[in-house]
């Protein structure tokens, strides 16, 4: 490793152990329940790169667990701005131009500073309103030698915090990717480019257009939305807005992006929805969702699955769009869907929130050894955002009503679509044949009841746990007869007053006294700590 590597390399290690994850290098060391309050406190610490691998992570219930997500979830970019000869030195590499000939005007104080970027407000030569954002000096580099140091931390032990919490390859794997897609802002602007095409019919949806000749992988320059958040309740008031008519146009936007074009806004909080012009203007698309369409299909087949409640037909879904991770006991799933589907089927459609329902549904898989596709768990997020947004804007509001019936709308003639004559025949024949043998088989079955042939097959789950309970009852019912036994026979040797003695009393019949005194009081104390007494 370079000197600077090194250098890094101590610095990672010794912040991580200063927070408690000094079991990376040695496995003796302990982890404790602060670690994911201490894992993000560490990230802080060690800066803009850590921040965002951070941010990344926690947008991947899949591979971190839930308190992992949730704290690492808190963490926000608070980073000191870059210099504006900084700035200007990035802009010039890509363009070379200063930005004072590119601009009419260009605002050295940025507008938000960030881990990778920071955003400046600029003024075109042709007098429109821009923004600007330029990547941070070096910052691909800084995060690839990160990115591989946690790769050396991640082979010093084969035991402890990294290993206990995730698969490192699969984690470190992912966590390149991701950074590789955001610190491409070529892909950025691509997303903009296809959320206005696929939106550009839906009146009060917008994005802002990109400035291309202004735009490269480090840099990004579009339209500047003057706009407010749309959760800024007191502004749409004044404004003339009717809060629930927005919130019911955003879900019908989202579940538009998710259900019919496969691409979504992975990350809509309400910064990055702003209100202009009656419109609600999605920004950042730095994070979003695209669905293949087998995946989009599932998840339609999903939820007309929940809304005409198919029990069957949800974990055959499961189980096509699923990655096995390991043995599926077929039985089990079918159980934990089954517990599942009826606590929600039991609730009124008003009391059920899709995202905890997504959530509940991804959790069954994964305790059955099955791994749902990441979009899924991006999905998952944006649906909890958005369900957050909507609480404040219409509270009034079910998100079910509204998914429900547009998913069975999309889907009222798709039975028929997806009729395959041939197999339709085939299976009729197969009706046919196996009907002519019902008589058969039934004939066979009272023959062997009546012959005492038949068997039943019976399976009783928690065996052992049940065995074990009857073992330890009959355990203490026969040291209660001992201790009986014990104390009869030593008021007999009292009374008869035989053997060695003691102050004329038996010492045998006292010793057994003692013995069952003792006994007793240890089988009273198990009685209590049972809990059954």
């Amino acid at each position: 490793m370079s000197k600077n590597s090194v250098q890094r390399f101590r610095e990672i290690v010794k912040t991580l152990a200063y927070y408690g994850f000094g079991y990376i290098v040695d496995s003796k060391i302990k982890n404790d329940n602060k670690a994911p309050v201490n894992l993000r406190k560490a990230f802080e610490e060690l800066g803009p790169t850590f921040v965002k691998i951070g941010q990344i992570l926690s947008t991947r219930p899949d591979i971190l667990p839930p308190e992992y997500i949730d704290e690492l979830s808190k963490l926000q970019d608070n980073v000191q701005s870059e210099s504006f000869y900084n700035i200007n030195k990035v802009f010039y590499s890509e363009f070379k131009k200063p930005l004072n000939e590119v601009f009419k005007s260009f605002d050295k104080l940025p507008l938000a500073s960030a881990s990778m970027a920071q955003v400046h407000k600029a003024i075109l030569k042709n007098g429109k309103e821009v923004i600007v954002k330029i990547q941070r000096p070096e910052i691909e580099e800084k995060m690839a030698l990160d990115i591989s140091i946690l790769h050396k931390i991640s082979k010093l032990t084969k035991a402890g915090f990294i290993d206990a919490l995730i698969d490192p390859k699969e984690a470190l794997e992912e966590l390149k990717i991701a950074t590789e897609l955001e610190l491409d802002f070529k892909n950025e602007a691509k997303n903009i480019d296809k959320f206005r095409l696929l939106n550009e019919d839906i009146v009060p949806v917008y994005a802002p257009y990109i400035v291309h000749s202004l735009s490269t992988k480090k840099i990004i320059t579009m339209e500047k939305i003057n706009g407010f958040k749309i959760d800024n309740m007191k502004k749409l008031i004044d404004e003339g807005y009717e809060p629930y008519d927005v919130g019911k146009k955003l879900a019908l936007s989202f579940f538009k992006q998710v259900f019919e074009d496969g691409f979504f806004h992975g990350d809509p909080h309400p910064g990055n929805l702003l209100i202009q012009d009656s419109k609600i203007c999605y920004i950042d698309f730095g994070i979003v969702g695209n669905l293949s369409n087998s995946f989009k299909d599932a998840l339609n087949d999903m939820l007309l699955a929940i809304a005409y409640r198919d029990i069957n037909k949800l974990i055959s879904v499961i189980m096509a769009i699923g990655i096995k991770k390991g043995y599926v006991n077929r039985n089990k799933l079918f159980e934990d869907i089954d517990y599942l589907m009826d606590s929600y089927l039991s609730t009124s459609l008003n009391n059920i929130r899709v995202s905890v329902m997504l959530q509940d549904i991804f959790d069954t898989a994964k305790h059955n050894n099955i791994r749902l596709p990441k979009d899924f768990t991006l999905l998952m997020r944006g649906m909890v955002i958005i369900e957050g947004v909507l609480t404040k804007l219409a509270p009034d509001l079910q998100i079910l009503d509204i998914i429900i019936p547009y998913v069975k709308s999309n889907n009222k003639f798709s039975i028929f679509d997806t009729i395959d004559m041939d197999d339709a025949l085939i299976r009729l024949i197969l009706f046919a044949k196996d009907s002519t043998r019902l008589p058969t088989k039934i004939i066979e079955l009272s023959d062997s009841i009546m012959q005492g042939r038949a068997k039943i097959q019976l399976e009783h789950k928690d065996l052992s746990k049940n065995v074990n309970q009857l073992n330890r009852i009959a355990n203490r019912m026969i040291l209660a007869l001992v201790i009986s036994s014990m104390i009869i026979s030593s008021s007999l040797i009292l009374n008869t007053n035989i053997g060695p003695k003691y102050q004329d009393i038996s010492i045998i019949g006292l010793i057994g006294y003692g013995i069952a005194a003792v006994m007793g009081f240890w089988l009273l104390i198990s009685l209590i700590r049972s809990g059954k007494i």
